[in-house]
């Protein structure tokens, strides 16, 4: 298949910008919705080239493919668009600032630390009732305490 030149410096600068990529498996629209310039099947038909030159690897998902660029993928791209060895697709560059999200163990409240949180020990396996651990009925089955035999 014949793809202009600058529809394939467009992927492939894209791919080397990100380090990955994601086509759908459908030749029929008429641009790839994160790339402008190519077609969807341009974008397709270009990925299959280079995971047959082993410089892609490809995962195949609920009709998407996802390309993630290979350490050989890097050197040709690098190569092939003429780039300084400095530039590193986004995927390669390291991240120093610690992600949002997760608390450190004194900020959270008490009742989420899983020391209890004034409930006596309710609801965590201790004692003899319940089904958490060290609890429960013993017996047979997945999980079983441990019957007696």
């Amino acid at each position: 298949m014949f793809i202009p030149k600058e529809n394939r410096i467009a992927v492939y600068s894209y791919l080397f910008q990100e380090g990955v990529l994601v086509v759908k498996k459908d030749p029929k629209p008429a641009t790839h919705p994160h790339i402008e310039g190519p077609t969807n099947l341009e974008v397709l038909m270009l990925m299959k080239s280079l995971q047959s030159r082993g410089f892609v690897r490809i995962t195949f998902s609920w009709q998407y493919n996802y390309c993630y660029l290979t350490d050989e993928g890097i050197e040709y791209l690098r190569s092939y668009l003429a780039l300084p060895a400095e530039i590193v697709p986004a995927t390669h560059k390291k991240v120093s600032v610690r992600p949002e999200g997760r608390d450190r163990e004194e900020d959270r409240p008490a009742y989420d630390r899983g020391d209890g949180g004034g409930r006596g020990g309710f609801g965590r396996g201790g004692g003899r009732g319940g089904f958490g651990r060290g609890g429960g009925r013993g017996g047979f089955g997945r999980g079983g305490g441990g019957g007696d035999m």
